[in-house]
């Protein structure tokens, strides 16, 4: 579908000139009919009020050229001479028409007000044409209606003032976020009311931070990947060159290729399970439920017990349950044990208890500075190693919603599962 090009300055005008055009018509078409009633007493006001004072004699009375006199007296009904002037009435017809105390008359399609004082059997009625009223009518309406444009405009104005100062703010968070990409630009963006629209600028700043260290962060693990797969492929490379040439006997070179092919081979599994992570956070959870860990950390134990046979590795569990399945723990305990049986001196203890697991081994305490950054992939480490399996670990433990952290004792290291605190 082919969006229509629209300024929301221009949309917003639009639609004030739409409201005030409806409120203009509405108020057109209702206040009269609204003040019909209060016109109604007006005119019966009017009407009475000099009534009053109207001499037996009409025509001696001092008369309002457009209010007609009748005198109802005996069998004799008295008019004032205005009578023909102003009301297109018979005479002879009058009385019939004045049934009530005031009314009006409608004839021939012109009403009449009328009201009637009675004194001493006699009757006395004052009667006007509508139109007597008509600029009065016309003035009030113009009134108010005058009045309601000109509070209308007055809003209408405020709340342009006040759209125009949002329109521009968020043409400043566009143009922000069309320059994402680009550190030239100045990102400072500065609201004085911290209202919505200052949130959404301060989560853009954290969104483009986020974004500039995540590609930092992706530049640097591809630079440390190709760092660490050039070691093995070039000493792959390199014994191959040696045996064609003949300076190293064949047997001895296929011993370290495969040495060197299992590391790269290990290397590329890492990689493609940290990218499986990424997939598993928003498929995985019809796959996960409550298992009993104790076959998964015993199945691990028997699989490094034999590469140092120097190392004593020792189990206590009692009948912790964790939320997760068996190839995310076997992948966590596996990738922590690996780590273990390079550093560890001769101890390595693991303890499962509340709902946690402790993983200790004696090997030497960890640097302050390693600690904050042992888990992020390719940061160096102890000995100034390089690798994956940490930040596997981390990444697959935040999945299940458990935490892991790292205490130097005074003699050894321990790293401690529990589950995150909700």
């Amino acid at each position: 579908m082919r969006l229509i090009s629209n300024k929301l300055g221009r949309q917003l005008l639009l639609l004030l000139v739409i409201i005030f055009d409806i409120v203009l018509i509405t108020v057109g078409l209702l206040i009269p009919r609204s003040l019909s009633a209060v016109y109604d007493t007006i005119a019966y006001m009017t009407l009475k009020n000099p009534l009053e004072m109207v001499e037996d004699d009409i025509n001696k009375t001092e008369l309002n050229e457009g209010i007609v006199y009748v005198y109802f007296y005996e069998n004799n009904i008295y008019y004032s001479n205005n009578y023909d002037k102003n009301i297109n009435i018979k005479r002879d017809k009058l009385n019939e028409y004045i049934v009530d105390d005031f009314g009006k008359i409608n004839n021939d399609g012109v009403n009449y007000y009328y009201y009637v004082s009675i004194d001493d059997e006699a009757r006395k009625v004052a009667i006007v044409n509508e139109n007597y009223f008509s600029p009065v009518k016309n003035k009030t309406t113009a009134s108010i209606v005058f009045l309601f444009a000109a509070s209308f405009l007055l809003i209408a104005f405020i709340t342009f003032l006040w759209s125009s100062m949002i329109v521009r703010k968020i043409i400043k968070l566009k143009n922000k976020v069309d320059n994402l990409d680009n550190d030239n630009y100045n990102h400072n963006v500065e609201f004085v009311l911290d209202d919505e629209i200052n949130s959404l600028a301060q989560s853009i700043e954290e969104a483009r931070i986020s974004l500039k260290e995540e590609e930092e962060y992706k530049n640097s693990m591809y630079q440390n990947i190709s760092h660490d797969f050039k070691t093995p492929i070039a000493v792959i490379k390199s014994y191959i060159e040696a045996v064609d040439d003949g300076v190293e006997d064949p047997k001895d070179a296929l011993e370290v290729i495969s040495e060197q092919t299992d590391k790269l081979e290990k290397k590329v599994y890492s990689l493609l399970y940290l990218n499986k992570l990424e997939y598993l956070k928003e498929n995985i959870n019809g796959d996960l439920s409550v298992i009993d860990i104790r076959p998964i950390i015993e199945g691990s134990v028997e699989k490094f017990k034999y590469q140092r046979k120097d190392v004593k590795i020792t189990v206590k569990m009692d009948n912790s349950k964790f939320y997760g399945n068996e190839e995310l723990w076997e992948t966590i305990i596996d990738n922590i044990l690996n780590n273990f049986i390079r550093y560890a001196n001769k101890e390595i203890k693991i303890t499962v208890k509340g709902n946690g697991i402790t993983l200790y081994n004696d090997g030497e305490s960890i640097d302050k500075e390693i600690v904050n950054n042992i888990f992020s992939p390719f940061k160096k480490g102890m000995k100034g190693q390089f690798g994956l399996g940490l930040s596997i670990v981390k990444k697959t433990l935040n999945l299940l919603s458990y935490d892991i952290s790292i205490e130097n004792n005074k003699v050894g290291v321990s790293f401690i599962i529990k589950k995150k605190n909700k």
